[in-house]
């Protein structure tokens, strides 16, 4: 077995130690996935490629036990919970702006649809993926691990056990149906 594998599994057993020792050895895979994730959403949110790594130890180290087989696995649920963050964050900043001293303007529909902000942007693709999560998970799953967290087809395959064949197929067929959820 693999190091992190080994750390998963005393991170499983409850080993508090092995989350952050798993933490420092995978901590430049994450930062590429983190910088990969800024990069497709740096207009809309403030956070940079560290603050967004640090978020995602919090939040695993508050999971108290990872239950995750290998790398690939783990990879992919870092890449989800990033996902999870910036729209966690982009939610709070937008429920932010409609409260406090702020003067209130009456828009017609019309207008309010018209304005495509990039955080509106980001909240209909976590939306269609939500929506073709409840048709095909493995769709999803595969957008998840390709496109935020930058896995190979080789890798994906491994970790959904199927070919590198249905994960191309796969990702044509989610990309299409994406594609027809935000057009």
């Amino acid at each position: 077995m693999s190091d992190v594998t080994l750390l998963l599994v005393a991170a499983r057993d409850g080993d508090a130690g092995a989350v952050e020792r798993l933490f420092t050895l995978l901590y430049e895979d994450l930062r590429t996935i983190a910088r990969s994730r800024i990069r497709k959403h740096r207009r809309v949110t403030l956070l940079d490629t560290s603050s967004l790594v640090h978020e995602l130890y919090l939040r695993l180290y508050d999971l108290k036990r990872l239950d995750f087989p290998d790398r690939i696995h783990f990879l992919a649920y870092a890449a989800r919970a990033m996902r999870s963050i910036i729209i966690d964050l982009i939610r709070e900043r937008r429920a932010a702006r409609r409260g406090g001293d702020a003067l209130h303007l009456t828009l017609t529909a019309d207008v309010v649809e018209a304005i495509e902000t990039p955080e509106r942007e980001v909240l209909r693709l976590h939306d269609a993926l939500t929506d073709l999560e409840s048709v095909d998970e493995r769709l999803v799953r595969v957008v998840e691990m390709r496109y935020f967290a930058g896995l190979t087809e080789a890798e994906i395959a491994a970790s959904l056990g199927v070919t590198e064949r249905t994960v191309r197929r796969d990702w044509q067929k989610a990309r299409l149906l994406l594609f027809a959820a935000l057009a």
